[in-house]
C-alpha cells in the first residue's frame, strides 16, 4: 500500500477513536479527556502504521517503542494531574458561551475532531519512518534523532516531574519555579516535547521520506504560538508578578544558561 493510502486509513481511525472520546465525554460530562488521549491517539496512530507498513525491521521496531513510551508517559501524566479537579477552564468557558443544550455538539467539532486532525496530520513522520522498506539499515539521522529524542524526554518528563513536587508544597503557592530544568528554560516539558518530535522528524528524514517530516514542524509551531507557550505566558504574567523577573532571566524555549 502507498503512503497516502495508509494515511487516509488512519484519518479514518483517529476520526473513529475521537467520536468515541468525544461519546464518553458525554457521558461523565468533562470534555478534559481530550486532553488526556492526544498521547494515546498518537499511540495509536503509530501501531497503526506498524501493522500497515508490512514487514518488521529495526527503524520500525524503534519508532513505535519511542512513540509509546513518550504517548504513555503523557497520558499518564495528564490523568493523574487532571482527573478528580473538574473540567479545564476552557472547555467551562465553551459550555457556558453556547448552553449545554448545543455545547456538544459545538465540542465536537471545534475541540474533538479539530484535535483528530491535528493529530493525524502531526503524526505523518511517524508513518514516513515505517513506510520506505528500501532503507531500513539505520544510519547517522538514526542515531541523532534517538539521541535528540532522549534529550526531549528527560526535558519533558523530568520538568513535569519536578513542577509536581514543587507544586505539592503549600509554601510554593504563588512562587514560580526556577531550579532543576526550570533554571534553564522557562518550558522545559514544552521544549521536551517538541525535541521528541523532532527526533521522530529525524528518523523518518533518515528513512528516506522528507515531506512526513514536516508533521514535527507542526507541532513545534502549534507549542509555542498556539496551545503551549505563547498561552500559558500570558496567563503566568498575570497571575504572578514575579514572572517578569523570571522571564528576564530565563531563555523562553531553548534551554541556555540564566542571565545574572
Amino acid at each position: 500500500m502507498s503512503f497516502l493510502q495508509i494515511y487516509l486509513q488512519a484519518f479514518v481511525v483517529i476520526m473513529a477513536l475521537m467520536t468515541l472520546v468525544w461519546i464518553i465525554s458525554i457521558i461523565i460530562k468533562n470534555a478534559s479527556i481530550v486532553d488526556i488521549f492526544w498521547g494515546l491517539g498518537f499511540v495509536a496512530a503509530s501501531v497503526f502504521y506498524f501493522l500497515k507498513t508490512g514487514d518488521s525491521n529495526i527503524r520500525k521496531i524503534i519508532i513505535v517503542t519511542i512513540v509509546t513510551i513518550w504517548g504513555l508517559r503523557l497520558s499518564a501524566y495528564l490523568a493523574w494531574r487532571n482527573l478528580g479537579k473538574g473540567e479545564d477552564f476552557r472547555y467551562q468557558n465553551f459550555r457556558k458561551k453556547y448552553g449545554e443544550q448545543r455545547y456538544w455538539w459545538v465540542s465536537f467539532f471545534q475541540v474533538f475532531l479539530l484535535q483528530g486532525t491535528l493529530m493525524w496530520i502531526i503524526s505523518a513522520p511517524l508513518l514516513g519512518a515505517q513506510i520506505n522498506s528500501n532503507v531500513t539499515q539505520l544510519n547517522v539521522l538514526d542515531y541523532t534523532g534517538i539521541t535528540v529524542w532522549i534529550i526531549g524526554f528527560m526535558f519533558e518528563a523530568g520538568g513535569d516531574f519536578q513542577l509536581a513536587l514543587f507544586k505539592s508544597d503549600p509554601s510554593n503557592k504563588g512562587k514560580v519555579l526556577n531550579t532543576g530544568f526550570w533554571r534553564y528554560t522557562r518550558h522545559p516539558n514544552y521544549f521536551g516535547d517538541s525535541a521528541a518530535w523532532w527526533g521522530y522528524g529525524l528518523i523518518c528524514i533518515a528513512s528516506g521520506s522528507y515531506l512526513p517530516a514536516l508533521g514535527s514542524v507542526l507541532m513545534t509551531a502549534l507549542i509555542i504560538k498556539v496551545s503551549g507557550v505563547a498561552m500559558l505566558e500570558k496567563s503566568l504574567k498575570e497571575q504572578k508578578p514575579q514572572y517578569l523577573e523570571y522571564i528576564r532571566k530565563t531563555s523562553a524555549f531553548l534551554p541556555w544558561f540564566p542571565k545574572r
